[in-house]
């Protein structure tokens, strides 16, 4: 039995680096610390605990996750400092011997923080909790809602994939997921607060269905029916999970937006073989055919890694051809990142940092030019956006169904409301969003 008198009014304070999943997460054990006594510390307070929630997906996540952790300390001197999330996950012995940590939360264990916190009594050494990534089976239900009017619905964890590049199933263990009836009540409770828009996230959303029997368009179709919210968006699912009966009931949904993102990688199908994904440069150019076919403005987003072993210089043309000749929107680039234990290792082939440089450049050159070719053939339509909370004495910002920032002057009863705009091909001062015209009528 856990006294919780004893954190009553302590002051927590919360850092989260990495993925939108993460964000979820620490809502969710927010959530769980403020049930129990915790509150959030103010401005200018110092906190009692700090939670730091860590990311490993590159060797610059693990050095960000370091630098967090020992900022936050210096920031918050004498307070309870818990480190988890996958660097916790996959490197324990490392974070435990920071200054100043005194409890590391593996994957299985982070939910069930309040049983490892005693008394908030600081240590010599961190504790660690932590299991096998083997052990790693629980699904904690998450759902997060960000600065601005869209909440983060955890709908799956964990992977099955093994990509050879990759520690995610080490580090967040294998596929499981909510039930469905459980995912629609939580979306229901969004409703009822007031929420308007849903993006559903996980590590490999598209296997939904692992740990219940059911099936991802299953859970499409189930939250479709939840009245008050008015969008929904698929956060990243892979090309040989998105089937084209998803691609045609997104078509006709009211509340799906025409948004997808997904991971491709590489566009070399000899560079697929050697990163162990399971589809092919002909599978994915069906898919956002396909997607085009049935919504011709679909916004789509794909992720690539450059540089990774075994990319030779013709592998790397064949994929930047491929990406060319894609009737997609944007590019989310990465440089590839040498993780341990990964298959990747073995492959001898090895990209310069500067031919890396060079080729992310590249790509990202492209996806400007990509996203600038989406935006104009959007010009002069009119298209419903949700519009978000402004800074103040600032313009207000709002995405449309199909994902473009657009920018207009601030009215404070539009906000968290949806309304329709006429879009333009004139961007504002910074250049990231269209200036339009609002559809009063």
């Amino acid at each position: 039995m856990i006294d919780n008198t004893i954190f009553k009014d302590k002051k927590a304070a919360y850092f989260t680096l990495g993925c939108k999943l993460n964000f979820a997460e620490t809502s969710s054990i927010s959530r769980l610390l403020e049930q129990n006594g915790f509150r959030k510390v103010r401005a200018g307070e110092k906190a009692d605990i700090c939670i730091i929630n860590t990311c490993s997906v590159t060797e610059l996540a693990d050095k960000k996750s370091r630098q967090t952790i020992r900022k936050i300390s210096r920031q918050h001197p004498g307070a309870f400092v818990v480190v988890t999330g996958c660097y916790a996950q996959l490197k324990p012995d490392t974070v435990a011997h920071i200054d100043d940590v005194d409890l590391v939360l593996g994957a299985e264990h982070k939910m069930d923080i309040l049983n490892y916190l005693g008394n908030l009594t600081k240590k010599a050494d961190g504790n660690i909790v932590s299991s096998k990534s083997s052990e790693i089976k629980t699904f904690a239900p998450s759902c997060s809602q960000d600065d601005r009017t869209r909440h983060f619905l955890k709908v799956q964890d964990g992977c099955d994939y093994f990509c050879s590049y990759c520690t995610i199933p080490f580090a967040r263990g294998r596929s499981r997921n909510g039930a469905i009836e459980s995912l629609v009540s939580q979306a229901r409770e969004v409703a009822e607060k007031g929420g308007k828009e849903i993006v559903l996230t996980g590590v490999n959303i598209g296997d939904f269905g692992k740990s219940t029997g059911e099936t991802f368009f299953d859970l499409v179709k189930a939250l479709d029916t939840v009245e008050g919210i008015e969008r929904y968006r698929i956060s990243s699912i892979e090309p040989n999970l998105l089937t084209d009966e998803i691609i045609e009931y997104v078509a006709g949904s009211k509340r799906f937006a025409p948004h997808f993102h997904v991971p491709l990688q590489s566009g070399s199908d000899d560079v697929l073989r050697l990163m162990k994904r399971r589809y092919d440069t002909q599978l994915f150019r069906h898919k956002m055919e396909t997607i085009k076919k049935f919504i011709p403005d679909a916004f789509i987003g794909i992720d690539l890694i450059v540089g990774v072993r075994g990319e030779t210089d013709k592998f790397f043309n064949d994929a930047y051809k491929f990406v060319s000749s894609l009737p997609v929107s944007q590019l989310h680039v990465f440089t590839y990142s040498e993780r341990p234990n990964t298959q990747a290792l073995k492959i001898d082939y090895i990209v310069s940092p500067e031919e890396k440089h060079n080729r992310c450049k590249q790509m990202l050159a492209l996806s400007e030019q990509k996203l600038k070719q989406f935006y104009f053939s959007q010009k002069g339509k009119i298209r419903e956006v949700l519009f978000e909370q402004p800074r103040k004495g600032m313009p207000m910002h709002g995405f449309t169904d199909n994902y473009i920032r657009v920018e207009l002057p601030a009215i404070p009863e539009l906000i968290n409301t949806i309304g329709k705009v006429k879009l333009s091909d004139i961007y504002n001062k910074a250049g990231d969003a269209l200036c339009v015209e609002r559809i009063t009528q």
